[in-house]
């Protein structure tokens, strides 16, 4: 497995080994302690999956309180992946990273507390989505920044995806403000 940190700190992207032959296809997709070894320890309650349609865009989301980590990845099909830092106080506040997500390919990303997560679906057969994550479920907790925040400038690969109507209505990350923002936690200590 090869571990990569993207320009965000803590988001990382997992390259699982895939063992092909010519039944198919096998990776492990999650073993605690070779994942908590490569910087993923993480105590994970709740498993997702979706299925979406060629050109849906789910996102920007997050909790707070009671954040979300995640380790994500596409079963089937493709997906193009973003992480925001939205961490009050953070020096990488409101700044995006993005990856590709195939199935073919088994790579993961792993989005830690404190950043907003969306993905939109490229490839045309639609997609299903695996999420692990570190909280349950919260709506009253959940918040969403508008995908095509002019401030965030995030470079999705569509132009007119279609969206959820919580989606279509979400605000930018200024219209939220950053009060009901985490704050980056206390490394010193």
């Amino acid at each position: 497995m090869k571990v990569t940190e993207l320009e965000l700190p803590g988001v990382l992207l997992v390259e699982p080994r895939v063992l092909r032959d010519v039944r198919g296809a096998f990776l492990e997709s999650w073993h605690r302690e070779r994942y908590a070894a490569a910087g993923i320890d993480a105590a994970f309650v709740q498993d997702n999956v979706s299925f979406s349609a060629h050109g849906v865009l789910r996102g920007l989301h997050y909790q707070y309180p009671h954040p979300q980590a995640k380790l994500v990845m596409a079963l089937r099909g493709s997906v193009f992946d973003v992480a925001v830092d939205v961490r009050r106080g953070s020096p990488s506040f409101g700044r995006w990273v993005g990856a590709e997500l195939t199935a073919e390919s088994g790579r993961q990303l792993y989005i830690p507390e404190g950043l907003a997560h969306g993905f939109v679906v490229t490839s045309p057969e639609g997609a299903v989505f695996a999420y692990k994550c570190t909280a349950p479920y919260r709506q009253e907790a959940e918040h969403t920044i508008r995908w095509d925040d002019p401030v965030l400038g995030i470079a999705w690969p569509v132009q007119n995806p279609v969206l959820s109507s919580r989606d279509a209505a979400a605000g930018t990350l200024a219209e939220l403000g950053v009060g009901d923002l985490p704050s980056v936690p206390d490394t010193d200590t």
